[in-house]
């Protein structure tokens, strides 16, 4: 017995010596991670205290401490309200859109990029396809609303088919195509970029060995392409996943009316117009952290069943 305990003093004496000359050898190394390591706890970990709010009837002026505990009455009332499905139906409708069209995007473009000859027609397609992403976001939403208002570019080109230019963001059936294809265009050039420095990591003589083989440019897509840069799309796709029941409230605010609110009003903003305009701080809280939870269990899922088909994962 008393040569396990030795044992394990002398791992752990081990253990500490090789942490200290570690953090001696690399110091400079460890002092570039401070600052991100102080943003992640105060900005992303520190808040996670007032989730404590979801249980309680807060009030400002009690603080989180002294407001009464009310326990999952906040959860109950969201599950209970005529909203509650709409919100939830909503938000996954966006998302699983986004997941179909949005996310293979990038994707082909990468590719496609990747198979130009010409380099210099490559680098002005790249840099065009950046510019977007670089673009405020209210300014992108202005010139969506532009663009599908009455008389717009989109409207009139929908006009020869349908008859008649109309607004587009006053029809509910067309805020999902509209919300997700203005992502396309923004996000499109700068999400390739990661795909682009994976597809540089993919060794030249596989491509020249097919070749020799008699393969053409789509089975070299399909057999050495994509096999290639199948773990980066394997990590992005379930931090995807991961993510669900969240929809960024800014773009949908600013493209969504009154006469669309029953395909556009998702959770976040739903919680924001509540929240803020309504002062139901608890209530939102709760809403807020439902999702959360919900996302957290889809991201567990997502990579459990990464690891077990593809053995790719985030951990």
């Amino acid at each position: 017995m008393s040569d396990k305990v030795v044992c394990k003093n002398s791992q752990m004496c081990k253990r500490t010596n090789n942490i200290k000359s570690d953090l001696k050898r690399n110091w400079s190394l460890y002092l570039m991670v401070v600052p991100a390591l102080i943003f992640y706890l105060t900005f992303m970990y520190g808040p996670l205290y007032g989730a404590l709010i979801a249980f309680k009837d807060y009030s400002p002026g009690l603080g989180f401490i002294d407001s009464p505990w009310v326990g999952l009455k906040h959860f109950k009332d969201f599950f209970a309200s005529s909203d509650c499905l709409r919100l939830i139906f909503n938000t996954l409708r966006i998302n699983l859109a986004a997941l179909c069209f949005g996310f293979p995007a990038p994707i082909v473009f990468a590719i496609l990029l990747n198979e130009m000859g010409d380099h210099k027609f490559k680098k002005v397609t790249q840099t065009i396809s950046y510019m977007p992403h670089f673009i405020s976001l209210v300014v992108i939403c202005g010139l969506v609303k532009n663009f599908v208002a009455t008389g717009g570019i989109i409207s009139n080109l929908m006009a020869v088919f349908t008859g008649d230019s109309i607004n587009l963001l006053t029809k509910k059936e067309w805020f999902v195509p509209i919300y997700v294809g203005s992502n396309i265009w923004q996000d499109v050039g700068w999400g390739s970029i990661i795909y682009l420095a994976a597809l540089s990591a993919i060794d030249e003589c596989l491509y020249e060995s097919a070749q020799l083989d008699g393969a053409g440019r789509i089975r070299q897509i399909f057999h050495i392409t994509l096999p290639g840069i199948a773990p980066t799309i394997i990590t992005l796709l379930i931090i995807r996943v991961g993510s669900l029941l969240t929809v960024g409230f800014e773009k949908i605010i600013l493209l969504y009316n009154e006469l669309i609110y029953e395909t556009s009003d998702v959770i976040s903003t739903y919680v924001y117009r509540i929240g803020f305009q309504g002062q139901q701080w608890s209530y939102t809280t709760a809403i807020g952290l439902f999702g959360s939870v919900i996302n957290l269990i889809l991201l567990t899922v997502a990579n459990t069943v990464s690891k077990k088909t593809t053995e790719s994962g985030l951990w």
